[in-house]
């Protein structure tokens, strides 16, 4: 398609996402706000990744679960407190800090249990027997740091699934082609039958959408 062909509408009906007053703010300052849908993307958001760290911390799935829940019970009373006071502060990272909190306080109610009687002296032994494949949080850290730069680069993926909806095919095509495909604009439009200024465009929309909605959350 001939670049000198007439300006393309992106957005051919509706309101634009990026100007409409329901997404005016990032996720974070609707989460503060108490807006349910914004707590139900939040947890869509972190919610495999705060059960990734459990799991990897040697929680068992059950525990894992309701380590979770745990871990948004507490973002859920203290959000407020979330502070950005240096720039690569981030949401990710003050969570990462209450699940940590969470997975210790459940191994330390794990050993203030009292021990079922019972078995063989030989169980009971084995039963003392540490396993070398779980952690432990006392004196290692569950979360390995480089988990978080993990977990950010997968709340990126999960944000764009988030606001697919929010764009026409067409302009997210154009997103998706030249941005994760890594296809030629040129050959975009051309397939897409827009102009190449449109497709530029329709990248450009995506990605500050994408960040407007992350603001806050990542250490970028």
């Amino acid at each position: 398609m001939n670049s000198s062909s007439p300006p393309e509408r992106i957005q051919e009906s509706g309101s634009d996402p990026i100007s409409s007053n329901s997404i005016s703010s990032t996720l974070l300052q609707r989460v503060r706000a108490k807006r349910p849908e914004a707590w139900e993307r939040l947890v869509d958001l972190y919610g495999p990744s705060v059960y990734r760290w459990c799991r990897r911390a040697g929680l068992e799935p059950y525990d894992a679960a309701d380590v979770v829940q745990e871990v948004f019970a507490a973002v859920t009373r203290s959000v407020d407190d979330f502070r950005r006071d240096r720039p690569d502060d981030s949401f990710t990272a003050w969570l990462a800090t209450i699940a940590r909190n969470k997975i210790r306080d459940h191994y330390r109610r794990q050993k203030a249990r009292p021990r079922a009687a019972g078995g063989t002296a030989a169980q009971q032994q084995f039963l003392e027997v540490p396993n070398p494949e779980v952690p432990d949080p006392e004196v290692t850290d569950p979360i390995d740091p480089s988990e978080l730069e993990q977990t950010d680069r997968l709340l990126s993926r999960r944000g764009l699934q988030l606001v697919r909806a929010e764009f026409e095919n067409r302009t997210w095509e154009a997103f998706w082609r030249t941005t994760v495909d890594a296809h030629a604009p040129t050959d975009v439009a051309d397939d897409l039958g827009m102009s190449v200024a449109a497709v530029y465009k329709a990248k450009s929309r995506v990605l500050r959408r994408l960040r407007q909605e992350l603001d806050g959350l990542t250490g970028s």
